[in-house]
Formats: structure tokens, C-alpha cells, sequence
């Protein structure tokens, strides 16, 4: 089962979409995006919302509930 934080650099690579492009496209500063990566901090729902539009997973995915 993967980690929200693997799952969320797994996809920004598939994307090839860098922190900074992410962070501005779901309204949040990169260092969030690092802080989540490095599973330091988990991100609120609607952060999980965003992300799961952007890249056109579920929150399910997202979050390693699913494969």
C-alpha cells in the first residue's frame, strides 16, 4: 500500500510537473508540497480535492487506499 507522500511523487513524475508548477496550480506554496512529500504534514481535504482534479485520480488513489 503506498503512502500519500510516494503517491503524490509518483505522480508529479508520470506528469513530469515540478513542485512549483503543482503549488501554483492548486493555490498552495511549494514548500507545502515538499513539507507533503516528505511526509511531514498531511494535506487538508480540499488540498486532497485539488490534487485529485489535477491529476485526474480519486482521493482513494491519492491517498494509497486503492491501487
Amino acid at each position: 500500500m503506498y503512502k500519500f507522500s510516494e503517491r503524490l511523487k509518483e505522480l508529479r513524475a508520470e506528469k513530469s510537473v515540478g513542485q512549483i508548477e503543482l503549488s501554483k496550480a492548486i493555490n498552495v506554496s511549494k514548500g507545502i508540497i515538499s513539507l507533503w512529500e516528505n511526509d511531514l504534514r498531511e494535506p487538508k481535504m480540499s488540498n486532497l480535492i485539488e490534487l485529485a482534479k489535477f491529476f485526474e485520480v480519486s482521493i482513494d488513489y491519492l491517498v494509497g487506499i486503492i491501487d
